[in-house]
């Protein structure tokens, strides 16, 4: 159902005469697709097996890649040849493809599986989940590191590669290819690990104490070069916070199987909210340090070394507040 709107969000984008025609689609378009991190993160909290449910989610987020390299390079081709509104319709008629192919391979018995829970309004049923523990541990770092990575990935990768690298749009759409590639690889990867991880006794929560650290050091020497940075250093950064993926299916399993839609549907709202928050606030930090004089180099790195403090105080909250952990280690 949800992508039905998908689809006719993208055809209206291609008929779209105004920026009010293309604001309106893309709002469909958002609609559209709202459910397809959270839908499929819930049937493998429902059909799978807790030791499987990594392996699920990173080959996932591999695929999702997919769209990401799709993005790059491709489009740059293929807009002197097809131009965008007719980008925009055959993307549509991949959305209607994938929605035919869901509709013929989605396990009619998986279906009948899923809990039923009684109805009740919105603020009674997500109560419980904001006031988890286990969940309140994980929220400003999901909101600043998982939310960040999304909305420098992105949106600002590119400009500053373009801005302060000095690089040409042309070689920043194939910095940014590459970069996803690596994503694409990296996930791919994890889903071979997980399970190994898994029958060895790490938790998520470990994975993620030593992991995210690594991430914040890549942007902070991203942010002591500056000018010097390259495509491989924004690659290494998304690498390294790759390591947030591992947060989605635990959150998952600190809850029943009854509430966990809803766990990630609170835990996406989470990232999808700091994707928001970090894309404006970095765009309005580089306008303010412009404002004070400074060149482009400047504005971009006084903009990201305040995201680069944000996220280290979510994680230090992250490491601090140790009352979820004995639950999440017998989850």
């Amino acid at each position: 159902m949800f992508l039905s709107v998908a689809v006719l969000g993208c055809i209206a984008f291609s008929l779209a005469p105004n920026f009010a025609g293309l604001l309106a689609a893309r709002m469909l378009c958002g609609v559209g697709v709202s459910a397809c991190l959270m839908a499929p993160l819930t049937a493998y909290r429902l059909w799978f097996a807790p030791q499987t449910q990594q392996r699920a989610n990173s080959w996932m987020l591999m695929t999702g890649s997919l769209g990401m390299v799709a993005s790059t390079l491709p489009v740059q081709w293929l807009l002197p040849l097809v131009g965008w509104r007719m980008l925009f319709v055959g993307l549509a008629v991949l959305v209607l493809l994938a929605m035919l192919i869901l509709a013929w391979r989605l396990p009619a018995a998986a279906q009948s599986q899923t809990p039923v829970v009684q109805s009740e309004s919105l603020l009674t049923s997500y109560a419980p989940i904001w006031r988890h523990a286990y969940f309140r541990r994980h929220l400003w770092m999901g909101f600043f590191s998982y939310g960040g990575l999304m909305a420098i990935q992105t949106l600002w990768a590119g400009p500053w590669l373009v801005q302060v690298s000095g690089v040409s749009a042309a070689q920043a759409a194939q910095g940014l290819f590459w970069l996803n590639v690596c994503m694409l690889c990296t996930f791919l990867t994890w889903g071979w690990v997980n399970p190994w991880l898994t029958q060895r006794g790490w938790h998520a929560d470990a994975m993620l104490a030593l992991g995210v650290p690594l991430s914040l050091l890549a942007i902070a020497w991203i942010v002591w070069l500056g000018a010097g940075v390259q495509w491989w250093h924004w690659a290494l950064y998304c690498m390294a916070s790759s390591f947030m993926s591992l947060a989605q299916p635990a959150t998952a399993l600190a809850f029943p199987k009854e509430i966990a839609g809803r766990a990630l549907s609170a835990y996406n709202l989470v990232i999808f909210a700091g994707t928001f928050v970090v894309q404006w606030v970095i765009g309005l930090l580089i306008d303010l340090g412009k404002g004070f004089g400074w060149n482009a180099t400047d504005a971009y790195r006084f903009a990201l070394g305040v995201f680069l403090i944000c996220a280290v105080g979510g994680y230090l909250r992250f490491v601090l507040d140790n009352q979820s952990v004995g639950k999440a280690i017998q989850t």
